[in-house]
């Protein structure tokens, strides 16, 4: 690859990002962090990269072509929208953003760019199993897919009581964790659910200093009558996981702590197939080197970013149906 020149903004999983930028041959230009010597740090351990004193003074670069954000949720949209309006390609942790205005003026800016792309680090949909579901889905080896179900289990509790998540207002706990279940719900389907209803409490997170809902069950129904129920779930007393239950009328594949199984049968006596495919990616920047081949190649960014702005439809809808108790029709971007 060409030394694609490139800026990492928030230098904790930026760090990931950096690396994953390097191996991939891209200058690794500039190095952002509010923590100016974490950025120092990192610049001289890597042998590469300034480090800006400011955000906006890596906009100024004009040998910057793609801004990686790994920044903290509430400055994803701001900075995203800056760099789209830069002309810099943007590559951004999730969420993308966090309201439907905010979507849409991405879109506006991304329109004004109409070669940009624009991904996020949604790296659930980079795991082997995952990619297989798909394969399996598309070809109808399950069946009429009829329900989808994800489960996103935190299980650090003190990231939302204690970190930075704490401050920052109206936090979601679906655009900040449930979003990879969300994505995985409209990649494997292949699907846009048209409306949604939530509920939720924050029980787990009561006497802290933690004021939004830690719980949030959000139930997506579609033009096909799938339906698609999925759950973030901060406060869970067990280690990080994710469940994924997808249900055709052929066959169900089912993942969760015992590992990605195959029920063909519905006889008791019938074992499930163990599947030999990973839940988790590699690492975290797995999803960088399509990000940056994609721009190189010329490929039609529109597919992409069309998916990313629907996933933030849908999840904006469930936080809303949840602030309002009822249900909402989403709104997609065009």
């Amino acid at each position: 690859m060409s030394g694609l020149g490139v800026a990492v903004v928030g230098l904790g999983v930026g760090e990931a990002h950096a690396r994953a930028y390097l191996a991939s041959g891209c200058d690794l230009r500039v190095l952002y962090d509010p923590d100016m010597e974490r950025a120092q740090r990192l610049a001289a351990e890597l042998g590469a990269g300034r480090v800006a004193p400011a955000y906006e003074d890596l906009l100024a670069d004009p040998e910057v072509a793609v801004v990686s954000l790994a920044s903290p949720d509430d400055a994803h949209f701001g900075q995203a929208l800056a760099a789209l309006r830069a002309g810099k390609h943007v590559f951004v942790e999730k969420p993308l953003c966090r309201s439907l205005d905010e979507l849409v003026a991405l879109q506006e800016a991304r329109l004004a760019h109409p070669s940009l792309h624009l991904g996020s680090n949604l790296v659930l949909r980079a795991a082997p199993l995952y990619r297989w579901v798909r394969e399996q889905v598309a070809a109808c080896a399950l069946g009429s897919v009829y329900a989808f179900d994800g489960d996103y289990l935190y299980g650090r509790l003190h990231k939302i009581t204690h970190g930075w998540r704490r401050d920052v207002e109206a936090y979601s706990v679906l655009l900040g964790g449930g979003i990879h279940l969300v994505d995985l719900m409209l990649r494997i389907t292949g699907q846009r659910p048209h409306s949604v209803t939530a509920v939720g409490n924050r029980i787990s997170t009561q006497g802290t200093a933690f004021q939004y809902a830690d719980y949030v069950a959000a139930t997506y129904e579609f033009e096909s009558g799938l339906v698609g129920r999925i759950s973030a779930n901060f406060g869970c007393v067990q280690p990080h996981q994710h469940v994924v239950r997808v249900f055709g009328t052929e066959a169900t594949v089912t993942y969760d702590d015992q590992g990605p199984r195959l029920h063909e049968s519905r006889d008791p006596s019938r074992a499930p197939a163990r599947l030999d495919l990973a839940a988790l990616p590699p690492d975290k920047g797995v999803l960088i080197p399509g990000f940056i081949e994609a721009i190189l190649e010329g490929a039609d960014p529109i597919p992409e970013v069309e998916h990313e702005f629907a996933l933030i439809a849908a999840c904006a809808a469930a936080d809303r149906a949840l602030e309002e108790r009822r249900r909402v029709d989403i709104e997609y971007c065009s």
